[in-house]
């Protein structure tokens, strides 16, 4: 009867502490979120000097921008892109929106060049603000974060709003800067389950400040990421309301090499 007791007793708690949890889920699934609950500040990644890591495209890749058209990108919202072109540069025309490849991709290397603007307009968030979404959902931070405190998983080089960069490399406001981005895309299966989340490598002006990094899910500005089920979408950059500018950007489809995947002998 005691031993019969005891069981009983331990089913009571563990059913407790199921319970408990389930409760503690649902409370933190209901939560009212705010941008701060997903910032962090330290640690700080350190400063490092680097000149830029800049690359010409080779003989195989994509072209989507060579400075003379618009040809491979549209409005996110539909329609024509609405960003200025000069001088081979694209820049973006604050409050036009953002824009997005008119092909979608699954996994790539992704090389672009960006620039914040030279005049220092605002601070944290409000400097050079701009982004580099992969599948329109996972974005990379681009961000003037040359001597510009912020949250540091929001600062450039951040997955934004999960990963700080391993280090700053930031170079000076108006100074050309480059990401080399490697993404391998999520995979769902027929039930629509996540099977393989995304990874990011991400080199900023020559430096890796990513090592194949799992993404959390999407890049959300509040609350927690997750993942929802889609398929390969564009690439898209961001109007954050600052002259952010990008030229000689192109891109090379991983997953289309017959040696993707393989697992040799």
């Amino acid at each position: 009867m005691n031993t019969m007791k005891k069981f009983t007793g331990i089913l009571i708690i563990l059913w407790a502490m199921v319970h408990m949890s389930a409760c503690a889920q649902d409370m933190e699934n209901d939560r009212e979120w705010q941008p701060e609950d997903t910032e962090f500040y330290e640690p700080v990644p350190p400063i490092v000097e680097a000149d830029g890591g800049f690359m010409d495209p080779p003989s195989d890749v994509t072209i989507l921008f060579d400075g003379s058209d618009f040809t491979s990108w549209q409005s996110a919202n539909g329609g024509d892109v609405e960003w200025t072109l000069e001088d081979g540069v694209m820049t973006v025309a604050p409050g036009t929106g953002d824009i997005v490849t008119r092909d979608g991709f699954g996994s790539i290397q992704l090389y672009l060049e960006w620039r914040s603007p030279s005049e220092i307009d605002g601070d944290g968030q409000g400097r050079g603000n701009s982004g580099v979404f992969f599948q329109r959902r996972y974005e990379v931070q681009v961000l003037d974060s040359y001597e510009n405190e912020t949250y540091v998983n929001g600062m450039a080089g951040s997955i934004y709003k999960q990963y700080a960069p391993l280090f700053n490399a930031a170079r000076p406001p108006g100074e050309w800067q480059t990401y080399n981005i490697i993404f391998e895309a999520p995979e769902f299966d027929d039930n629509d389950e996540l099977v393989s989340p995304a990874y990011l490598t991400v080199f900023w002006n020559g430096v890796m400040v990513h090592n194949r990094t799992e993404v959390k899910g999407d890049t959300e500005y509040i609350g927690p990421a997750d993942y929802s089920v889609h398929g390969n979408d564009g690439i898209m950059l961001q109007d954050h309301s600052d002259l952010v500018s990008f030229r000689n950007i192109w891109l090379r489809e991983l997953d289309k090499s017959p040696v993707w995947g393989h697992e040799g002998f």
